[in-house]
């Protein structure tokens, strides 16, 4: 039996772009783009971006837009939603950087 690799990112997010056009509630409409791209220049701007650490996707659907705007982040399957980047940023802080879940973001 192989031994397992360590993962590839210590940290992933995927933020949800979904854009529907049937009047549900959908993440694009909510600033997903605008959120995901402050996310990607920020992890940047912090040198955490790259192997083995922290990745920020576009993510398809995510079937939770009527909680949203939100993103999820992997390996712990913390769900967050938001409303503007000082939350982006605060998710960044406390949880890619900190360990710590953002519990008043957390869904």
């Amino acid at each position: 039996m192989s031994e397992l690799k360590p993962p590839y990112y210590d940290k992933h997010v995927f933020i949800c772009m979904n854009e529907r056009d049937d009047g549900r509630p959908c993440c694009a409409a909510q600033g997903a783009q605008a959120a995901q791209e402050h996310a990607k220049r920020r992890i940047k701007a912090l040198n955490l971006n790259g192997q083995g650490k922290v990745r920020i996707n576009k993510s398809g659907c995510l079937d939770r837009c009527e909680e949203g705007p939100v993103l999820v982040v992997y390996p712990e399957g913390t769900w967050y939603t938001y409303v503007d980047t000082d939350d982006i940023d605060e998710i960044i802080d406390e949880h890619l950087v900190g360990g710590k879940v953002v519990a008043r973001l957390a869904i």
